[in-house]
């Protein structure tokens, strides 16, 4: 993860978090018998995948200098 730069790093670090906020609520969307905490986790699943469509659209806008930027120090 070193040769990322710090924007691609944060990327990546996010879409894991919410990768794993998205799966969560999937699953609880899908087993729980209580129909309004079925309701709460679509709208979680819902902003999860708004969000990982944000951070796409944020990573194709940014110029790509910007993201493969490595940071000086860790090449010495």
């Amino acid at each position: 993860m070193t040769a990322l730069g710090p924007i691609a790093e944060l990327f990546h670090r996010l879409n894991n978090h919410l990768g794993i906020v998205l799966v969560n609520a999937e699953l609880i969307e899908a087993r729980c018998p209580d129909a309004p905490t079925r309701t709460r986790a679509s709208d979680v699943v819902s902003a999860a995948l708004g969000a990982l469509d944000a951070v796409r659209e944020l990573r194709r806008t940014l110029p790509p200098a910007l993201l493969d930027d490595v940071d000086s120090s860790s090449k010495n």
